[in-house]
């Protein structure tokens, strides 16, 4: 492009053409305008080609299709087509406030040793609606001993310097369930990140989402926690690795119990002790099991 724009924003989209136009006219809603989009059609079967013809128009907007090979690859393809200093992910069924990308190069402006800025979002559903805002507890500056317990870092919030890629490399192609935990576990070895206690986006919550599969997403976060601590042993020190493992398995294990499975339950318990017995949080669920199972809840 003969003038780069500041910002690059990627969506990856597959077969989401009801909710691709709200995504893509958040973007191009932007109080900040020197940005592309880049919109990655990763094999959809819909009217997506169709609809998409009715952004080309805009200069900024560019659209590139590819056989179906999953978001990690898409997410990777437009990461390889983009030109922007910054780096955004917006996924086609979701959507920014109108602020997101001001806010966030206001930050880089003010913090400028910060690679990767995030922040809050509302939660909508099918159709809209607003749900509630997730203000899960977010972290700045060296993340990596609390990233290890929770992904925390929403990915359609964040603004990442093109570097962090060039240096680190991009998403893990063959990850179809936690792609987006496994860069940031990776740039945080590295890279300052800063959290923006505003909200910046909406995430849309619908029952085809594999991250609504909490089974599935649980196991696949616990094999990427495990193939990190191997790939990066000198990311954490022996207390913070004992630490992290023992707040993983204790917030795995309080799942199990809401789902009322108290086997499984008992399971990541014995693992959160193991880990770190000194801290109170397995004790107190260990205290609700005990309680559970004396109801008769055992499963």
């Amino acid at each position: 492009m003969a003038n780069k724009p500041r910002v690059s924003v990627i969506t990856p989209t597959f077969n989401r053409a009801d909710y691709l136009p709200v995504a893509i006219e958040s973007v191009l809603a932007q109080t900040f305008g020197d940005f592309e989009l880049i919109v990655i059609d990763d094999g959809s079967t819909d009217h997506t080609p169709e609809l998409m013809q009715r952004y080309l128009d805009d200069p900024r907007v560019r659209y590139f299709q590819q056989p179906n090979r999953g978001q990690s690859v898409a997410r990777n393809r437009g990461v390889a087509e983009s030109v922007g200093e910054f780096i955004c992910f917006l996924d086609s069924d979701n959507a920014w406030v109108e602020t997101k990308l001001a806010a966030s190069l206001q930050a880089f402006d003010e913090r400028p040793q910060s690679d990767v800025v995030y922040g809050d979002y509302v939660v909508i559903d099918a159709e809209g609606r607003e749900l509630g805002v997730n203000r899960m507890t977010r972290y700045s500056g060296r993340i990596t001993p609390m990233l290890i317990c929770d992904n925390f870092v929403s990915m359609n919030t964040t603004m990442t310097r093109r570097r962090c890629f060039d240096e680190l490399g991009a998403f893990d192609s063959n990850d179809r369930l936690a792609e987006d935990y496994g860069l940031w576990l990776r740039f945080s070895t590295r890279y300052q990140f800063l959290y923006l206690p505003e909200v910046l986006g909406y995430y849309r919550v619908m029952e085809d989402q594999i991250s609504s599969d909490k089974d599935s997403r649980f196991n696949a976060n616990e094999e990427l926690i495990l193939e990190f601590l191997k790939a990066y042993p000198d990311a954490l020190d022996s207390l913070e690795v004992r630490q992290g493992l023992s707040r993983f398995y204790h917030r795995k294990g309080r799942y199990e119990l809401s789902v009322g499975r108290s086997k499984s339950a008992a399971r990541d318990l014995g693992r959160s002790l193991v880990q770190y017995p000194a801290w109170s949080g397995p004790w107190r669920l260990a205290a609700k099991l005990a309680i559970n199972v004396l109801r008769g809840g055992v499963r």
